[in-house]
């Protein structure tokens, strides 16, 4: 077996490259997710290591300096972070030349030919779902028996590999959370809705819904909601419950856990025996009877995507949700006393002005407790890609979705809507929600209970100003 290193390189500062489904991005708040892509392989490979250097402060030289103790380098990328993350393994190659080096991730699933050919210093990359790829690389088998493989032979001709079958059996993959403890510190991962410190692990993997725009459905997961069993799921939160009696909340980060709800709520069921505080995403249209199952079962905070107050960009992104079904979900959580983050997009097919004010009357009106505002990311893979380019809402040449510094851009431009005027619309939106005197209200009362999230809420205003600053000289 050769000594394996599983990477997550260091890039932009703030950089959360562990986020899933919609994109990879500095947030307005400093937050990191669990580099669970990375954890799940790390953990079918013995005496493998997982460097997750952006929320470890890691630096290039931090990873560099180890290169020479490993045979095989795995680099989970994205399209935001593909060209750093090359040049990190070019710089861990230059220290140790034998090392063998791969890319995960969405975008060398979709894209392996190009990003061979763009990246020499890559030896391979592994598509679409690439735990037991990986482990079979790891494992010294030859590279052209391994299914589900990208690489490039003794000529440099690049190889392409039939496809991996995806994965049926999910209770085939071990636990994450002992690669959690054995490679990170916990207390480094935070999330500013979720209490902290947290640990998110997926219960099941791939997204019935068909949002255009959402990355990992249509490129590593699939649409098909393929589930770990309650009893696996059950024993992983109790090891970690023992082996992390300082955290506070467990997030489940599958797209839609409340795609399949008998599951869910047998899962709430065994974690009020438990006594364990959980959160998890969920589409806005779940009845209040199962609502109930689940705050019942120890759920406090449902992250839901929202992304428009139209019903006809929900309709132009096949988002499959009623604004009235939204509603009366969100009126049920605040009865039930279930928190909602409720997420938005600004700039999807279809938005105008009128949309974008709409929209943000609207998310005022049901009034989530914490929202995020996001710009429309035409991902590579994604359906909303190739319409973008087809409408001539995106130029390819100038495709870019983040800055130098890391922090999102807008790519997408409409006739009627210039990418300016959705840019600045997210600082609007931020805006129109927080600075009512109804949430200002709610959020001092908060602060004033609890000197916690006081001393939390103080530093999360002093990072959003700051990244409002930041956003302004974009602008300009």
């Amino acid at each position: 077996m050769l000594r394996t290193l599983f990477l997550q390189a260091p890039s932009f500062d703030g950089f959360d490259g562990g986020a899933g489904s919609r994109y990879q991005a500095k947030r307005e708040i400093k937050s990191f997710w669990f580099p669970t892509w990375l954890a799940q392989p790390a953990a079918l490979v013995e005496n493998s290591k997982l460097i997750d250097a952006p929320p470890h402060r890691q630096s290039l030289a931090d990873v560099t300096s180890q290169a020479k103790d490993f045979d095989l380098v795995v680099v989970h990328t994205s399209t935001p972070s593909f060209a750093s993350d090359v040049k990190t393994i070019e710089a861990l190659k230059a220290v140790n030349p034998n090392l063998k080096a791969g890319l995960i991730g969405a975008k060398v699933a979709v894209d392996s030919q190009k990003s061979l050919e763009r990246a020499p210093a890559v030896d391979f990359v592994a598509r679409n779902e690439f735990d037991f790829t990986i482990k079979d690389v790891a494992d010294d088998k030859p590279w052209a028996d391994i299914a589900g493989l990208s690489w490039r032979n003794g000529e440099g001709v690049i190889v392409h590999n039939e496809d991996r079958p995806i994965l049926e059996h999910m209770d085939d993959l071990p636990f994450v959370s002992p690669i959690y403890q054995r490679d990170l510190k916990i207390e480094n991962y935070f999330i500013g809705y979720l209490k902290h410190p947290y640990i998110s692990i997926y219960t099941g993997r791939g997204c019935k819904s068909r949002c255009t725009f959402c990355l990992w459905p249509q490129t590593v997961g699939g649409h098909r909601y393929r589930t770990r069993s309650v009893e696996h799921v059950i024993e992983e939160i109790a090891w970690a419950k023992k082996a992390f009696p300082q955290v506070k909340e467990f997030f489940f980060d599958d797209d839609t856990f409340t795609d399949n709800l008998p599951r869910a709520e047998a899962i709430a069921k065994e974690l009020g025996r438990l006594g364990v505080t959980w959160s998890c995403n969920a589409k806005a249209n779940v009845p209040y009877e199962s609502l109930k199952k689940l705050k019942d079962g120890g759920l406090r905070l449902l992250l839901v995507g929202y992304e428009s107050g139209d019903q006809q960009i929900l309709h132009n992104i096949k988002k499959g949700m009623r604004v009235e079904v939204a509603e009366k979900f969100t009126r049920d959580c605040h009865e039930l006393g279930i928190t909602i983050h409720g997420t938005f997009i600004v700039g999807l097919p279809g938005e105008t002005k009128e949309t974008l004010e709409k929209t943000m009357k609207w998310a005022a009106k049901i009034n989530p407790h914490t929202i995020q505002v996001s710009l429309a990311a035409p991902y590579p893979g994604t359906f909303l890609y190739d319409q973008a380019l087809k409408n001539g809402w995106l130029d390819a040449d100038n495709a870019e979705l983040v800055d130098e510094h890391g922090i999102q851009i807008a790519p997408l431009h409409y006739p009627h809507l210039s990418h300016g005027e959705i840019f600045n619309s997210v600082e609007e939106f931020y805006k129109s929600f927080y600075f009512r005197p109804s949430k200002i209200g709610s959020i001092v009362s908060e602060m004033i209970r609890s000197p916690e999230m006081m001393k939390r809420r103080l530093r999360e205003g002093v990072e959003f100003f700051d990244f409002l600053k930041e956003r302004r000289q974009i602008a300009a």
